[in-house]
């Protein structure tokens, strides 16, 4: 209980907070939004545990998130914790779950004779997910923009 409190009035430069985790996500991506809006909602009971972070804003800067370039996040997902770790494909699920309140759902994620189907599962929407939301297969000029019929 003392932890969640001091997490509530802690601030992100103070060296005794941790700092929250960071999801790198596609704010172009509409499956990829629908998600983060619940876990935005659900984060709505732990504030400040998690920061989102839209990799298509014209602003982003890999330099500043652990060195993921921005081709590097649209290629898989990528999480990093409180300790400045950076976690891809369905660990960063994992990870990002937890921070929202979802551990169960990581855990089921990670369980050995569940994560080899989520491996293969999470790699095909990884591959397909610009086709299947309208924006091609390839991303150029270093965003990737709905393309136009």
């Amino acid at each position: 209980m003392l932890c969640r409190l001091q997490l509530r009035t802690c601030h992100s430069t103070s060296p005794v907070c941790p700092a929250p985790v960071k999801v790198l996500y596609d704010g172009l991506c509409p499956i990829c939004v629908t998600e983060i809006r619940f876990l935005q909602f659900l984060q709505k009971k732990r504030p400040g545990s998690v920061d989102f972070i839209d990799i298509s804003l014209p602003g982003y800067d890999g330099a500043k998130h652990n060195g993921i370039s921005y081709e590097m996040a649209m290629e898989e997902m990528h999480v990093i914790d409180e300790k400045n770790t950076v976690h891809s494909g369905v660990p960063a699920f994992s990870v990002m779950y937890s921070a929202v309140g979802l551990g169960w759902l990581g855990r089921i994620l990670m369980w050995p004779p569940i994560r080899p189907l989520m491996d293969k599962a999470y790699d095909i929407f990884a591959r397909n997910r610009l086709k299947w939301t309208g924006r091609g297969s390839e991303c150029t000029d270093g965003r990737c923009d709905k393309k136009s019929n």
